[in-house]
C-alpha cells in the first residue's frame, strides 16, 4: 500500500511519515469494513474511473483520507478526516489548491446525495466509494457493516439500515459517471434490494 501512496505524494520524509500514519489508521483493530481492503478497492475503482475526473490525483489523495478518521460518527468522521488532510498534505508538498480540493472531496463523502451537477472529481470519488455495492462480495460488505455496528441492537440497526438502503434505491441512479453506471448499476440495485427484503418482511 505504501507504494501506492508514494506514487502520489513522493518519497520525502514527510510523505513517508504521512503514508505510514495513514496505513496505521486504516489498520485500526476496531474497523471491520473501513479497512485497508476498502481503501485498496476505492483506489482501484478511482483509477478505473480516472478519465472521468478533472483532477485524478486529487481524487486519489481524497480516497486515502476519506475514512482516515473512523470512529463510527457520520459527518464528524469525515470532517476530522478533512482536517487531517489539510494538516498533512502541505508538508508533503501538495499545492494549496489541491489540498483544498482534497478536503472538499473528503467532506463530500459524508453525504453522497449532496454532490452538485458537473462535479466531476466528486462524481468519481463517490462512485469509487460505492463500487462495492455492485461488486461480487456484497454479502461480505454487508456483514462487515453489521460488525462495525455490533453495539447497535438488532431492531435499531434494521431500522437504520433499511432507511439507508431505501434512500439509495430511491434515486434515479446510484452512480454519477457513465462508466460506473455501465459497470455496477444493475448489480448494485439487485444487491441492495436483496439486503432490504428481509428487513421489509419484518416491518
Amino acid at each position: 500500500m505504501i507504494d501506492d501512496w508514494t506514487a502520489l505524494a513522493g518519497r520525502s520524509a514527510a510523505s513517508l511519515a504521512t503514508g505510514a500514519e495513514l496505513v496505521a489508521r486504516w489498520s485500526e483493530p476496531h474497523r471491520r469494513y473501513h479497512t485497508l481492503g476498502h481503501l485498496a478497492a476505492v483506489l482501484a475503482a478511482a483509477g478505473r474511473l480516472a478519465g472521468e475526473a478533472d483532477d485524478p490525483q486529487a481524487v486519489l489523495l481524497a480516497a486515502w483520507f476519506h475514512d482516515a478518521v473512523y470512529d463510527g460518527r457520520p459527518g464528524w468522521d469525515e470532517e476530522r478526516s478533512a482536517w487531517l488532510a489539510q494538516s498533512r498534505l502541505p508538508r508533503c508538498g501538495v499545492p494549496a489548491v489541491r489540498v483544498a480540493e482534497v478536503a472538499r472531496l473528503v467532506r463530500l463523502t459524508a453525504a453522497h446525495d449532496t454532490l452538485a451537477a458537473g462535479d466531476r472529481n466528486g462524481a468519481v470519488l463517490c462512485d469509487a466509494d460505492l463500487a462495492v455495492l455492485g461488486g461480487p462480495d456484497y454479502a461480505g460488505y454487508a456483514a462487515a457493516v453489521r460488525e462495525e455496528y455490533a453495539h447497535v441492537p438488532g431492531d435499531l440497526f434494521a431500522e437504520g439500515r433499511s432507511e439507508v438502503l431505501r434512500r439509495l434505491l430511491a434515486g434515479p441512479s446510484l452512480y454519477r459517471t457513465a462508466r460506473a453506471r455501465a459497470w455496477w448499476e444493475e448489480a448494485a440495485r439487485a444487491n441492495l434490494a436483496a439486503e432490504l427484503a428481509p428487513f421489509s418482511a419484518h416491518e
